[in-house]
């Protein structure tokens, strides 16, 4: 299995995109039961997501949250591209989280 990098750029404080990077994995936590393990501001995620398996190595940074995740093949890849995305885009929105 392939991975497809993902980058998400953030207007926040590092320490702020970390907290909310981490409320979105409660979130899947909760709703899909992924696993996450934390080693400084990187985290490694694993589990079924969305019906798919995913397996992902993201990165916290100053002005962006990147790294790659399992790529679910051609018939669903822009389709978790666009959802993994738009998550991180709402959860890092300076204005508040938002849910959609």
């Amino acid at each position: 299995m392939g991975m497809m990098k993902l980058e998400v750029p953030h207007a926040l404080s590092k320490d702020e995109a970390r907290k909310r990077v981490e409320a979105l994995l409660r979130y899947w936590t909760e709703k899909y039961g992924v696993q996450t393990t934390w080693n400084g501001d990187a985290v490694s995620v694993s589990g079924r997501f969305i019906g798919m398996s995913l397996h992902a190595q993201m990165v916290v940074g100053d002005s962006k949250v990147g790294g790659e995740a399992s790529d679910p093949g051609l018939l669903f890849r822009e389709k978790a591209r666009q959802y993994l995305t738009r998550k991180f885009n709402d959860y890092l929105d300076p204005k508040g989280i938002r849910e959609t």
